[in-house]
């Protein structure tokens, strides 16, 4: 009997139980363990950054020369003069803690009803969120013993230390919520405890060990404070759904007569197939963020790539051998009334599927058409999306304490909490024509710092205009004031580094549209060996992404129904979330598409006509599509309610794409383009014939042991 790999696999997997399974919960636990030992390294601000922007960050850590992390307190009265006593007492809690420095005097507003006091965090910036608790206590005292002011502080190390902060809570609010979340959708579709604990289990453990195997891997490629919570997101919902889609076909096979060891060989065959297909090409369109030129995003796709290739390597290897030790105990823990519908869920979803997809079959035109004007009439907004890399202050929401801090200090202050920072970098930073050119910005009251050892210099220089006077600096004061110096200078900050980020993944983005696109085309070419699949697998995922921006659009940028979920207008997306999107549906979209797609063609070599194995294989995979897509809809919409507005934007995007792509994209469009397109869906390519055969009739000949 010839199997193919996947099958191979699984057989091997039945007959070796104790290898795989103690073999798998070695690998976990010493990755678990040796990356936990040896920590993450986060990225650098040179390394997180983009054009003019890190080549500043870059000069300044090549002199060694490290920023302090700045911070700012304002004190706001009723009349002028009111802030005096309130900011004498902040001038001396602050120097208290011994953890400040630079601790200038308080300079007043234009109207002295306010006044803002700044200081710098002693140490390494890097680390000043883990020591700045001190100052935000003595800066919380004064404010409780001043009740006759307004006392407001925003500044790198508060902000840092409320991200960290929410960063490790949103996580810990993912995994305790998803988890419980898809055990119960598992109990409910299989109406057994076991049965619902295996993917959870296994998806877990992957995550595990890829957490671990991160860590090691940041100190070589050093990562993003969001990655691991992007490696969860990622993680859970493949590693479930993969074995979702190997289990219920098991358990169908099960149901239609097969023995056990037969059942398992056909999953194996099949879905276990069309787990190594998804997965693979998962793998491979997530490789396309290494295109994008930005670190983030080559740290995403060796997370995602990482712990896909962990939850795929645990579906096809660690799976059958518990199937098979478990035999008829996959149905323990069986809850009486899930248990009954678990039995007929397979039967009642094939049902409804079929009724659903009378009108598609009978009427394929009608509904095509349909189904394109709904998904593009849900991108439309798209059209008018902005991008920015949301500042801490969008990031925590409006109301946040820190958000309206920032707001007040930034309206009484204007480009004070957000200044410029140029850097200028020489031969000789003495120079006579260097010293002019550092003399005209100090003439216009910005703060220059030279550093005669390093010949390096530091101009910062407030943005009350925003973009408009960033855009002038850049253009106009700079070039002006060095040319013919022989220095260099770049400018840095939030602004600055937002527009050369923003700027470098509209660059970016077009290399990585081209790698995916042409992968899943020649990834589908392979599996299908039809160049018709193929095109209509890149169109309807390049329908499912642009649908997913409309709605993302319209939600967070424009603030339609925002409330309904928790969220708010921001204005624009997240800057990385556009590409990070467009990579990962296109890797999702697969896991759908090929175990659909397969089933069909299954069902058309065993001689059915296109349109009734379009049936056959829609209704044979209603329930593992619906389990799967309810999963994965349920764990993207909890990162959807988390606090950080990157994280909100990516869960809802993701929640609303998976949704979309499962039901308007898998059960109206996919059947109704292929039933209009006949038999032409399996014209092979001239030269098709000599592609590796990737064979779909596994199941009867593996029942018939052929």
């Amino acid at each position: 009997m010839r199997l193919n790999l996947a099958a191979r696999i699984g057989v091997w997997s039945a007959h070796h139980r104790k290898t795989a399974v103690f073999g798998w919960l070695l690998f976990v636990v010493l990755a678990t363990g040796i990356g936990g030992a040896s920590g993450m390294v986060d990225m650098s601000e040179s390394e997180n950054g983009a054009g003019d922007s890190a080549r500043a960050a870059q000069i300044l850590e090549d002199a060694g020369l490290t920023r302090p992390a700045g911070e700012m307190v304002m004190v706001s009265g009723q009349g002028a003069g009111d802030w005096r006593a309130a900011a004498a007492d902040l001038r001396t809690a602050v120097h208290r803690t011994g953890a400040a420095q630079n601790l200038a005097e308080p300079v007043p507003s234009k109207d002295g009803k306010d006044a803002l006091i700044t200081f710098d965090m002693k140490g390494d910036a890097a680390t000043s969120a883990d020591r700045v608790q001190p100052v935000i206590d003595a800066v919380a005292g004064v404010r409780a013993h001043r009740p006759d002011v307004k006392i407001y502080q925003f500044g790198e190390a508060s902000a840092g230390k409320q991200l960290s902060d929410l960063l490790s809570s949103d996580l810990r609010t993912a995994e305790f919520t998803a988890v419980p979340l898809a055990l119960g959708i598992l109990l409910v579709a299989f109406g057994a405890v076991v049965a619902a604990l295996l993917p959870v289990g296994l998806a877990l453990t992957a995550c595990m060990a890829a957490f671990g195997l991160l860590s090691l891997a940041s100190h070589q490629l050093h990562l993003f404070q969001t990655t691991y919570s992007v490696m969860f997101l990622m993680g859970f919902a493949v590693g479930v759904d993969y074995c979702l889609f190997y289990l219920r076909r098991e358990r169908d096979e099960r149901a239609a007569g097969h023995d056990a060891e037969t059942a398992l060989r056909i999953a194996a065959a099949t879905s276990g197939r069309a787990v190594l297909v998804s997965g693979l090409t998962v793998m491979v369109a997530m490789a396309g963020m290494f295109l994008s030129g930005l670190m983030l995003f080559k740290g995403f796709a060796l997370a995602t790539i990482m712990v896909v290739f962990i939850a795929m390597l645990g579906s096809v290897t660690v799976l059958p051998a518990l199937l098979s030790w478990l035999g008829d105990r996959i149905d323990a823990g069986r809850v009486p009334l899930l248990n009954s519908r678990g039995r007929r869920g397979a039967r009642q979803s094939g049902a409804v599927a079929g009724k659903l997809l009378r009108p598609v079959l009978a009427r394929p035109a009608f509904f095509a058409v349909g189904a394109v004007v709904v998904l593009l009439a849900l991108a439309a907004p798209a059209l008018g999306m902005k991008t920015e890399s949301l500042g801490l202050e969008k990031q925590f929401g409006s109301s946040s304490e820190l958000s309206v801090a920032y707001r007040h200090i930034a309206q009484t202050f204007p480009g004070g909490p957000a200044p410029a920072n140029v850097v200028v970098k020489a031969a000789d930073i003495g120079s006579p024509g260097v010293r002019k050119a550092l003399a005209t910005f100090e003439e216009a009251s910005d703060k220059v710092t030279v550093h005669q050892r390093q010949n390096v210099a530091e101009i910062e220089v407030p943005l009350p205009g925003g973009r408009a006077d960033l855009t002038k600096l850049r253009e106009d004061r700079v070039p002006a004031a060095f040319e013919g110096t022989g220095a260099t200078a770049y400018v840095t900050g939030d602004l600055a580094g937002s527009v050369d980020f923003t700027g470098q993944l509209k660059h970016g983005i077009v290399p990585v549209f081209a790698f995916i696109t042409a992968v899943t085309f020649l990834l589908m070419l392979f599996c299908f060996r039809s160049y018709v699949i193929a095109v209509t697998s890149v169109l309807l995922n390049l329908l499912s992404v642009a649908a997913a921006y409309g709605v993302m659009v319209a939600v967070f940028q424009h603030g339609w129904g925002a409330s309904l979920i928790g969220s708010e207008k921001v204005g624009a997306i997240e800057s990385w979330l556009p590409l990070f999107v467009l990579v990962v549906l296109f890797g999702l979209s697969m896991d759908y598409h090929v175990f659909v797609v397969s089933r069909i063609r299954e069902a058309h070599d065993r001689g059915m006509t296109t349109r009734a194995a379009v049936d056959e294989g829609i209704r044979r995979t209603a329930g593992a599509v619906t389990g799967a897509a309810v999963i994965m809809v349920a764990v993207f919409s909890v990162f959807g309610t988390l606090s950080m507005q990157d994280m909100q934007q990516m869960g809802v995007g993701l929640a609303v794409a998976v949704l979309l792509d499962a039901t308007v994209v898998r059960m109206v469009l996919l059947p109704a383009v292929m039933t209009l397109l006949g038999e032409r869906n399996w014209r092979t390519p001239k030269g098709g014939s000599r592609l590796p055969e990737a064979e779909h009739g596994e199941e009867r000949r593996v029942a018939a042991g052929v």
